[in-house]
Protein backbone atom coordinates (compact mmCIF):
# COMPACT_ATOMS: atom_id res chain seq x y z
CA UNK A 1 0.00 0.00 0.00
CA UNK A 2 1.21 3.70 -0.47
CA UNK A 3 2.61 5.06 2.72
CA UNK A 4 -0.10 4.98 5.65
CA UNK A 5 -2.15 8.38 6.70
CA UNK A 6 -0.54 9.21 9.87
CA UNK A 7 -2.51 11.46 12.64
CA UNK A 8 -0.22 12.45 16.08
CA UNK A 9 -2.16 13.05 18.62
CA UNK A 10 -0.29 15.12 21.29
CA UNK A 11 1.89 16.36 18.55
CA UNK A 12 3.47 19.75 20.93
CA UNK A 13 3.95 17.90 24.39
CA UNK A 14 7.96 16.36 24.60
CA UNK A 15 7.23 12.79 23.18
CA UNK A 16 5.39 14.39 20.16
CA UNK A 17 8.60 16.54 19.59
CA UNK A 18 11.19 13.95 19.74
CA UNK A 19 8.32 11.95 17.81
CA UNK A 20 8.74 14.30 14.38
CA UNK A 21 12.27 14.13 14.95
CA UNK A 22 12.25 10.68 14.73
CA UNK A 23 10.06 10.09 12.28
CA UNK A 24 12.22 12.70 9.93
CA UNK A 25 15.77 10.37 11.02
CA UNK A 26 14.46 7.38 10.27
CA UNK A 27 12.49 7.98 7.28
CA UNK A 28 9.07 7.26 7.83
CA UNK A 29 6.81 6.69 5.08
CA UNK A 30 3.40 8.34 5.42
CA UNK A 31 1.60 10.12 2.79
CA UNK A 32 -0.62 11.92 4.74
CA UNK A 33 0.32 13.55 8.21
CA UNK A 34 -2.30 15.37 10.50
CA UNK A 35 -0.41 16.79 13.58
CA UNK A 36 -3.19 17.04 16.73
CA UNK A 37 -3.16 18.85 20.27
CA UNK A 38 -5.55 20.28 22.52
CA UNK A 39 -7.81 23.99 21.77
CA UNK A 40 -4.54 25.70 23.20
CA UNK A 41 -2.08 24.40 20.75
CA UNK A 42 -4.52 24.90 17.53
CA UNK A 43 -2.94 26.41 15.03
CA UNK A 44 0.50 26.51 16.15
CA UNK A 45 3.22 25.44 12.83
CA UNK A 46 4.89 22.38 13.14
CA UNK A 47 7.45 21.63 10.05
CA UNK A 48 8.15 17.84 9.35
CA UNK A 49 10.18 17.10 6.73
CA UNK A 50 10.80 21.11 5.45
CA UNK A 51 6.80 21.22 5.02
CA UNK A 52 4.67 23.11 7.90
CA UNK A 53 1.45 21.37 9.53
CA UNK A 54 -1.36 23.37 11.00
CA UNK A 55 -2.00 21.59 14.38
CA UNK A 56 -5.54 20.99 14.62
CA UNK A 57 -7.63 19.83 17.35
CA UNK A 58 -8.77 16.14 17.87
CA UNK A 59 -12.09 15.58 16.68
CA UNK A 60 -13.79 11.54 15.82
CA UNK A 61 -14.09 12.36 12.55
CA UNK A 62 -10.21 13.03 12.00
CA UNK A 63 -10.00 9.11 12.40
CA UNK A 64 -12.19 8.08 9.23
CA UNK A 65 -9.20 9.19 7.22
CA UNK A 66 -6.43 8.11 9.21
CA UNK A 67 -4.54 4.34 8.87
CA UNK A 68 -2.05 5.12 11.89
CA UNK A 69 -2.99 7.50 15.11
CA UNK A 70 -0.04 7.89 17.51
CA UNK A 71 -1.75 9.00 20.93
CA UNK A 72 0.93 10.50 23.44
CA UNK A 73 -1.40 13.03 25.07
CA UNK A 74 -3.22 12.34 28.60
CA UNK A 75 -4.40 8.76 29.89
CA UNK A 76 -7.82 10.69 29.56
CA UNK A 77 -7.75 11.56 25.96
CA UNK A 78 -6.41 8.16 25.10
CA UNK A 79 -9.22 6.41 26.84
CA UNK A 80 -11.55 8.50 24.75
CA UNK A 81 -9.99 8.75 21.32
CA UNK A 82 -8.31 5.45 21.46
CA UNK A 83 -11.73 3.33 21.44
CA UNK A 84 -13.16 5.82 18.94
CA UNK A 85 -10.05 5.64 16.47
CA UNK A 86 -9.97 2.10 16.69
CA UNK A 87 -13.48 1.60 15.52
CA UNK A 88 -13.23 4.16 12.67
CA UNK A 89 -10.78 1.57 11.47
CA UNK A 90 -7.43 3.10 12.58
CA UNK A 91 -4.67 1.55 14.19
CA UNK A 92 -3.91 2.89 17.28
CA UNK A 93 -0.47 3.17 18.38
CA UNK A 94 -0.82 4.55 22.31
CA UNK A 95 1.70 6.09 25.17
CA UNK A 96 -0.26 6.27 28.01
CA UNK A 97 -1.23 3.25 30.45
CA UNK A 98 -5.12 3.63 29.69
CA UNK A 99 -4.57 0.09 28.03
CA UNK A 100 -1.77 -1.56 28.97
CA UNK A 101 -3.09 -4.03 31.08
CA UNK A 102 -6.40 -4.94 28.93
CA UNK A 103 -6.01 -8.66 27.71
CA UNK A 104 -7.45 -7.14 24.30
CA UNK A 105 -4.04 -5.09 23.76
CA UNK A 106 -0.41 -6.26 23.23
CA UNK A 107 1.88 -4.18 24.74
CA UNK A 108 5.08 -4.19 22.80
CA UNK A 109 8.75 -4.00 22.41
CA UNK A 110 9.43 -5.06 19.09
CA UNK A 111 12.64 -6.31 19.71
CA UNK A 112 11.46 -7.90 22.87
CA UNK A 113 7.70 -9.65 21.87
CA UNK A 114 6.95 -8.20 18.26
CA UNK A 115 5.10 -11.19 17.54
CA UNK A 116 2.61 -9.89 19.89
CA UNK A 117 1.05 -7.90 16.83
CA UNK A 118 -0.26 -10.42 15.34
CA UNK A 119 -3.09 -10.49 17.61
CA UNK A 120 -3.89 -7.03 18.01
CA UNK A 121 -7.62 -5.21 17.51
CA UNK A 122 -6.72 -1.84 16.43
CA UNK A 123 -5.01 -1.17 19.81
CA UNK A 124 -1.18 -1.53 20.57
CA UNK A 125 0.28 0.07 24.00
CA UNK A 126 3.69 0.93 24.53
CA UNK A 127 5.13 0.39 28.11
CA UNK A 128 6.19 2.46 30.44
CA UNK A 129 9.53 3.91 29.93
CA UNK A 130 11.20 2.37 32.72
CA UNK A 131 9.58 -0.99 31.60
CA UNK A 132 10.90 -0.77 28.30
CA UNK A 133 14.41 -0.96 29.11
CA UNK A 134 14.54 -3.57 32.05
CA UNK A 135 12.36 -5.96 29.57
CA UNK A 136 15.03 -5.53 26.41
CA UNK A 137 17.63 -6.67 28.52
CA UNK A 138 15.85 -9.25 30.79
CA UNK A 139 14.24 -10.73 27.25
CA UNK A 140 17.83 -12.41 25.42
CA UNK A 141 19.07 -13.60 28.61
CA UNK A 142 15.72 -15.34 29.94
CA UNK A 143 16.28 -17.55 26.70
CA UNK A 144 19.84 -18.48 28.32
CA UNK A 145 18.75 -19.05 31.75
CA UNK A 146 15.67 -18.85 32.87
CA UNK A 147 14.83 -16.11 35.15
CA UNK A 148 13.34 -16.40 38.91
CA UNK A 149 13.48 -13.27 40.28
CA UNK A 150 13.93 -9.61 39.32
CA UNK A 151 14.65 -6.41 41.87
CA UNK A 152 14.87 -2.99 40.12
CA UNK A 153 15.15 0.48 41.18
CA UNK A 154 14.87 3.39 39.05
CA UNK A 155 16.18 6.60 38.92
CA UNK A 156 14.21 8.64 36.37
CA UNK A 157 14.51 12.31 35.00
CA UNK A 158 12.25 15.04 35.33
CA UNK A 159 11.15 14.64 31.43
CA UNK A 160 9.15 11.14 32.43
CA UNK A 161 6.41 13.89 33.85
CA UNK A 162 6.59 16.44 31.24
CA UNK A 163 8.05 19.50 30.15
CA UNK A 164 6.45 21.73 32.92
CA UNK A 165 8.78 19.30 35.25
CA UNK A 166 11.88 20.37 33.15
CA UNK A 167 10.95 23.68 33.20
CA UNK A 168 10.71 23.26 37.18
CA UNK A 169 13.73 21.73 38.04
CA UNK A 170 15.69 24.90 36.23
CA UNK A 171 13.61 27.18 38.03
CA UNK A 172 14.71 25.72 40.96
CA UNK A 173 18.08 25.13 40.73
CA UNK A 174 18.21 28.84 39.90
CA UNK A 175 15.91 29.30 43.43
CA UNK A 176 18.68 27.29 45.13
CA UNK A 177 22.40 28.94 43.71
CA UNK A 178 20.27 32.34 44.01
CA UNK A 179 19.17 31.37 47.95
CA UNK A 180 15.61 32.20 47.02
CA UNK A 181 12.18 30.60 48.27
CA UNK A 182 11.62 27.14 46.27
CA UNK A 183 8.40 27.03 44.55
CA UNK A 184 7.03 23.58 43.49
CA UNK A 185 4.14 22.97 41.47
CA UNK A 186 4.51 19.98 39.63
CA UNK A 187 6.30 17.93 42.44
CA UNK A 188 5.60 17.39 46.02
CA UNK A 189 9.01 18.05 46.85
CA UNK A 190 11.97 20.10 46.00
CA UNK A 191 13.55 18.12 42.92
CA UNK A 192 16.81 20.36 42.20
CA UNK A 193 19.66 18.81 44.39
CA UNK A 194 17.07 16.59 45.50
CA UNK A 195 16.23 13.02 45.07
CA UNK A 196 12.76 11.51 46.31
CA UNK A 197 10.85 7.72 46.39
CA UNK A 198 7.41 8.67 45.04
CA UNK A 199 6.21 8.48 40.99
CA UNK A 200 2.74 8.69 40.68
CA UNK A 201 0.34 7.48 43.37
CA UNK A 202 0.97 5.28 46.59
CA UNK A 203 -1.14 2.23 46.49
CA UNK A 204 -2.03 0.10 49.75
CA UNK A 205 0.74 -2.34 49.29
CA UNK A 206 3.36 0.32 50.02
CA UNK A 207 3.71 0.37 46.38
CA UNK A 208 3.67 3.53 43.91
CA UNK A 209 1.26 2.69 40.47
CA UNK A 210 4.58 3.66 38.59
CA UNK A 211 6.08 0.73 40.81
CA UNK A 212 3.43 -1.47 39.99
CA UNK A 213 3.41 -0.36 36.63
CA UNK A 214 6.93 -2.07 36.44
CA UNK A 215 5.71 -5.12 38.03
CA UNK A 216 2.68 -5.93 35.71
CA UNK A 217 4.29 -4.97 32.81
CA UNK A 218 7.06 -7.16 32.81
CA UNK A 219 5.33 -10.22 33.16
CA UNK A 220 3.25 -9.23 30.37
CA UNK A 221 5.43 -8.63 27.69
CA UNK A 222 7.78 -11.51 28.97
CA UNK A 223 4.98 -13.90 29.34
CA UNK A 224 5.68 -14.66 32.35
CA UNK A 225 2.72 -14.00 34.41
CA UNK A 226 4.38 -15.28 37.93
CA UNK A 227 7.66 -14.23 38.04
CA UNK A 228 8.66 -12.08 40.90
CA UNK A 229 9.70 -8.81 40.62
CA UNK A 230 10.00 -5.79 42.89
CA UNK A 231 10.64 -2.00 42.21
CA UNK A 232 11.55 1.14 43.75
CA UNK A 233 11.13 4.28 42.02
CA UNK A 234 12.95 7.48 41.99
CA UNK A 235 12.74 10.76 40.60
CA UNK A 236 16.29 12.63 40.16
CA UNK A 237 16.91 15.17 39.01
CA UNK A 238 17.57 14.77 35.39
CA UNK A 239 16.39 16.08 32.26
CA UNK A 240 16.22 13.39 30.29
CA UNK A 241 16.90 9.40 30.58
CA UNK A 242 16.31 6.97 33.49
CA UNK A 243 18.57 5.06 34.85
CA UNK A 244 18.14 1.52 36.69
CA UNK A 245 20.11 -1.02 39.13
CA UNK A 246 19.04 -4.32 38.30
CA UNK A 247 19.42 -7.61 40.17
CA UNK A 248 18.54 -10.70 38.18
CA UNK A 249 18.56 -14.65 39.96
CA UNK A 250 18.58 -16.48 37.30
CA UNK A 251 17.87 -20.77 37.34
CA UNK A 252 21.43 -21.84 36.94
CA UNK A 253 24.70 -19.81 37.70
CA UNK A 254 25.89 -17.46 34.91
CA UNK A 255 29.10 -16.09 34.53
CA UNK A 256 28.99 -11.40 33.85
CA UNK A 257 31.05 -12.77 30.62
CA UNK A 258 28.28 -14.51 29.01
CA UNK A 259 25.76 -12.06 30.15
CA UNK A 260 28.02 -9.23 28.36
CA UNK A 261 28.29 -12.02 25.18
CA UNK A 262 24.72 -11.92 25.48
CA UNK A 263 23.54 -8.36 25.52
CA UNK A 264 26.58 -7.13 23.48
CA UNK A 265 24.52 -9.14 20.30
CA UNK A 266 20.96 -7.62 20.98
CA UNK A 267 19.42 -5.29 18.71
CA UNK A 268 19.00 -2.41 20.61
CA UNK A 269 21.15 -2.69 23.70
CA UNK A 270 24.91 -1.62 24.02
CA UNK A 271 27.34 -2.55 26.85
CA UNK A 272 29.36 -0.06 28.06
CA UNK A 273 31.18 -2.07 30.83
CA UNK A 274 34.82 -1.19 31.55
CA UNK A 275 34.67 0.54 35.10
CA UNK A 276 38.43 0.75 35.41
CA UNK A 277 38.70 3.72 32.70
CA UNK A 278 35.48 5.27 33.74
CA UNK A 279 32.80 3.72 30.98
CA UNK A 280 29.59 2.80 32.14
CA UNK A 281 26.46 4.33 31.45
CA UNK A 282 25.04 7.54 32.48
CA UNK A 283 21.84 9.30 31.44
CA UNK A 284 24.36 12.32 29.74
CA UNK A 285 25.66 9.34 27.20
CA UNK A 286 22.13 7.94 26.41
CA UNK A 287 20.37 10.99 26.29
CA UNK A 288 19.46 11.33 22.36
CA UNK A 289 20.61 8.27 21.61
CA UNK A 290 18.74 4.80 20.49
CA UNK A 291 20.50 2.18 22.31
CA UNK A 292 19.75 0.90 25.79
CA UNK A 293 23.05 1.16 27.39
CA UNK A 294 24.18 -1.67 29.97
CA UNK A 295 27.14 -1.87 32.12
CA UNK A 296 28.29 -2.75 35.56
CA UNK A 297 27.83 -6.05 35.03
CA UNK A 298 28.78 -8.06 38.13
CA UNK A 299 27.92 -10.71 39.96
CA UNK A 300 25.48 -10.64 42.56
CA UNK A 301 27.45 -11.26 45.77
CA UNK A 302 23.94 -11.95 47.99
CA UNK A 303 23.15 -15.21 46.01
CA UNK A 304 25.03 -17.73 44.00
CA UNK A 305 22.63 -17.58 40.62
CA UNK A 306 22.48 -13.40 40.63
CA UNK A 307 23.42 -10.85 38.27
CA UNK A 308 23.80 -6.79 39.41
CA UNK A 309 23.60 -4.39 36.34
CA UNK A 310 23.00 -0.64 35.20
CA UNK A 311 21.16 0.72 32.65
CA UNK A 312 20.78 4.15 31.57
CA UNK A 313 17.83 4.69 28.18
CA UNK A 314 16.97 8.13 26.95
CA UNK A 315 13.27 7.85 27.91
CA UNK A 316 11.83 10.19 25.30
CA UNK A 317 13.07 8.08 22.64
CA UNK A 318 13.02 4.28 23.25
CA UNK A 319 11.09 4.92 25.99
CA UNK A 320 8.27 5.97 24.36
CA UNK A 321 8.48 8.01 21.07
CA UNK A 322 11.17 5.42 18.92
CA UNK A 323 9.14 2.26 20.27
CA UNK A 324 5.90 3.73 18.84
CA UNK A 325 7.56 4.14 15.37
CA UNK A 326 9.60 1.03 15.66
CA UNK A 327 5.76 -0.63 16.49
CA UNK A 328 4.17 1.22 13.50
CA UNK A 329 7.47 -0.16 10.75
CA UNK A 330 6.70 -3.76 12.13
CA UNK A 331 3.54 -3.33 11.49
CA UNK A 332 3.85 -1.96 8.12
CA UNK A 333 6.30 -4.80 7.49
CA UNK A 334 3.60 -7.86 8.76
CA UNK A 335 1.12 -6.01 6.75
CA UNK A 336 -1.31 -5.33 10.03
CA UNK A 337 -3.12 -2.54 9.62
CA UNK A 338 -6.67 -2.89 9.87
CA UNK A 339 -7.42 -1.35 7.10
CA UNK A 340 -5.96 -4.07 5.28
CA UNK A 341 -8.68 -6.48 7.09
CA UNK A 342 -5.97 -8.88 8.61
CA UNK A 343 -7.25 -8.37 12.09
CA UNK A 344 -9.96 -8.84 14.32
CA UNK A 345 -12.00 -5.24 15.51
CA UNK A 346 -11.88 -3.70 18.11
CA UNK A 347 -14.41 -4.68 20.82
CA UNK A 348 -14.78 -1.81 23.71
Amino acid sequence: MEGPRVAVIGATGAVGEVFLRIVEERSFPFSQLRLCATERSAGKMLTVRGKEYTVETTTPELFDNVDIAFISATTEASKHYGPIAAERGALVIDDSSAFRMNPQVPLVVPEVNGDDLEHHRGIVAIPNCSTTPLVMVLKPLSETNPIRRVIADTYQSVSGTGSAAVAELREQVGQVLNNEPIRSSVYPNQIAFNVFPHIDSFQENGYTKEEMKMVQETRKILHLPELPVSATCVRVPVNISHSEAVHIEFERPIEPATVREILSKCPGVKVLDDPATDVYPMPIKAEGTDDVLVGRIRKDLSHPNGIALWLSCDNLRKGAALNAIQIAEEVLRRKLLPRQGKVMAWQS
